[in-house]
């Protein structure tokens, strides 16, 4: 059993540490024996270090000495644990994990949606795809584990020079800015933009699935440098766009990385709340402000959000403009780290709070749109948090199967087990799933950027409330089922799971972010209903896409059609609700997007089932019924009337006598 489950999910034989990071696994084997080669090129130096808002550079002798310790901590080499020929292993060998897998080529669910939904564009860049599991499930693995334990980045302030203080830069340690580069130069923000490219971006966002397997620290610049590639595309100015954007979609190396400057301390999510200032020059804007979070602070390029001096308050008054980290002539952007966040997760990745003293910086849109262009940027980054997130279960569940399939415990493989097979079938049908709902909204994004709507609607307004709708249900479902399947997979572990030495304790921490990052939950519920509940038609398209999924399942489905349609209807039912009581909307928020997310995720299924049976494969057909079983049977319907202890709320949660 153990070699069937490692023949068709690619888990390695033996337990890979240490090594060098620069190996690319060329020696690898697809499922039919085909060579999985990954073309080695020329990388940064090893000295290479990312200072504050600055570009590849290289490191003084200081920086060298400041990692020296590092060294002397590199993760140990454990040796190749050789499995014996049976279902069981050495009482005092710890099961593989799926480092060494070629995170691509194994991932049999992947390759059949991209062949069933998108079978032009799997040709043209499968080869590069297998290449880039390759690296992702060895090399970048294997740093981000280093880089997680022993390297985290490190603000280094400078003394006072004679013009008072300095600015200090942030220390990245060489293994991760290797691989950080290797992500950009293997196409993972820049293919759409190359010569002859179809525009498409689903091979970039797959290739974000399969970077939050291996390291979500890496994945999180990767998108934030996408997002800022999609705006300065679609809406900067010419001058502005044809002198930045090609420094983030070169694919020699060299690229420069991108950020999101939107969060501030007093704001949170509410971005319309800017303080953060924009002062007309000669020649561009000077900003003034604090930017609270910044994530991937050591970035080239990074949108920010502020408001022009004489600008009207809330959203409308704000601008958004491209902040460089270094002038013309070379010099710094006068910008400085006040510190760096201490974090649960994504330790390898620099987040700062940023002092903005008069930064340059270049207008892409001013007041009236530049909350807009900010969204559009959040909403790309929705996407790639969507499909981190489906790429984290997918992780959390290969960990869990290949420990099942190789640890013994009274006398047999766990896998053996019923509760253990019951848990795992979960955590796959709540992967594929996961895959379905953040790839549909990827297709999404790919229709309305190409012209081809996936609503069938020649309307462009319509299709853009589509993508939006989509992507508010599946970064809200995909985080929230994420976390879950971490936290599963570190009990099924055991004891190991719960160590660093096991990679789904990183797993664990770096998931959490995705349920936080580009707007938790309650932020996802205010998108809906701006769609389902304001001026927009969001109810409708949402009602049309189920019910097609819904009128081609065949007799097959069986109770799936029956469920499916109960929950259709319970959407209908609800969605009208609150159409006629938009004053309830907000209480709802929360239990419409798991309603719509549920049913949305039972109806994708569903359609990749019927495809499926039309080949004579019943498999996805089993996933969708289990899924519709476990997941539409249990929701508590929308109420009509407040719920009792909301009505109570503060003397419930006072403790106060309720009468």
């Amino acid at each position: 059993m153990i070699e069937s489950f490692c023949a068709i999910f690619m888990l390695p034989s033996l337990h890979v540490r240490g090594g060098n990071p620069r190996q690319l696994f060329g020696s690898m084997k697809g499922p039919f024996g085909e060579p999985c080669l990954a073309t080695e090129r020329e990388l940064p130096k090893s000295g290479a270090v990312f200072r504050t808002g600055h570009e590849l550079g290289h490191a003084p002798a200081r920086d060298s000495a400041f990692y020296a310790d590092y060294g002397r901590h590199k993760p140990a080499d454990a040796g190749a644990r050789h499995l014996r020929e049976q279902n069981m292993i050495e009482p005092d060998e710890v099961p593989p994990t799926a480092r060494g897998t070629n995170l691509y080529i194994a991932d049999i669910n992947l390759q059949r949606l991209l062949e069933r939904r998108a079978p032009e564009e799997l040709r043209r860049h499968e080869d590069r795809l297998a290449d880039f599991g390759a690296w992702a499930g060895g090399p970048l693995d294997e740093q981000a584990e280093y880089t997680d334990r022993h390297a985290n980045p490190q603000y280094v302030p400078q003394p006072y020079g004679p013009n008072g203080p300095q600015p200090g830069h942030i220390v990245f340690n060489p293994r991760y800015v290797e691989c950080h580069a290797e992500a950009y130069a293997r196409g993972a923000v820049g293919l759409p933009y190359q010569k002859g490219a179809s525009g498409r971006h689903l091979a970039c966002f797959t290739m974000g699935y399969l970077l939050s397997q291996a390291d979500v620290s890496i994945h999180c610049p990767v998108t934030m440098t996408g997002a800022v590639a999609h705006v300065l595309h679609t809406v900067a100015p010419k001058e502005v766009r044809e002198r930045f954007l090609p420094q983030l979609t070169r694919m020699d190396g060299q690229a420069l990385s991108g950020g999101t400057w939107a969060t501030e301390l007093h704001g949170g999510s509410d971005v319309g709340t800017t303080t953060t200032r924009a002062v007309k020059t000669d020649q561009a804007w000077a900003l003034h402000g604090l930017k609270w979070f910044t994530s991937n602070a050591g970035s080239g390029l990074a949108l920010a959000t502020a408001r022009p001096d004489g600008a009207p308050t809330g959203g409308k008054g704000l601008g958004c403009y491209l902040v460089p980290s270094h002038l013309e002539g070379g010099e710094p952007n006068a910008y400085s780290v006040r510190r760096l966040k201490e974090k649960v997760g994504t330790r390898g990745l620099a987040t700062a709070e940023l002092d903005l003293n008069g930064a340059t910086a270049f207008e892409v849109a001013g007041p009236g749109e530049g909350l807009k262009v900010m969204m559009a940027a959040l909403e790309y980054s929705r996407i790639h948090n969507a499909v981190a997130s489906a790429g984290l279960l997918r992780r959390a569940f290969v960990e869990s199967l290949g420990w099942s399939a190789h640890r013994a415990a009274f006398g047999q493989t766990v896998i053996h087990y019923p509760m253990v097979q019951d848990q795992l079938l979960d955590m796959q049908m709540e992967l594929e799933a996961a895959v379905a709902l953040s790839f549909e909204s990827v297709f999404a994004f790919d229709a309305l950027a190409t012209g081809a709507l996936a609503t069938g609607d020649s309307d462009p307004e319509q299709g853009g409330d589509w993508l939006r709708l989509v992507t508010a249900l599946a970064k809200y479902r995909t985080a929230d089922q994420a976390v879950k399947a971490c936290r599963t997979a570190v009990e099924m572990v055991g004891g190991n799971g719960y160590t660093e030495e096991f990679p789904t304790a990183r797993l664990y921490r770096d998931c959490l972010v995705t349920a936080v990052w580009e707007g938790p939950a309650n932020i996802q519920a205010l998108e809906l209903l701006r769609l389902v509940a304001g001026k927009r038609p969001g109810d409708q398209i949402f009602l049309g896409r189920v019910g097609a999924a819904l009128s081609d399942l065949p007799p097959q489905a069986g109770d799936t059609a029956d469920l499916l349609e109960g929950a259709l209807e319970e959407c209908r039912a609800a969605l009208s609700h609150l159409r006629r009581n938009p004053d309830q909307a907000p209480r709802h928020g929360r239990r419409l997007l798991d309603l719509l997310s549920d049913t949305l995720a039972t109806a994708l299924l569903c359609e990749e089932a019927v495809a499926d049976l039309k080949l004579g494969d019943s498999r996805k057909m089993l996933v969708a019924n289990r899924f519709a079983a476990r997941v539409l049977a249990h929701h508590n319907p929308i109420a009509t009337e407040m719920e009792p202890a909301l009505a109570a709320f503060e003397d419930v949660i006072l403790y106060q006598p309720v009468g």
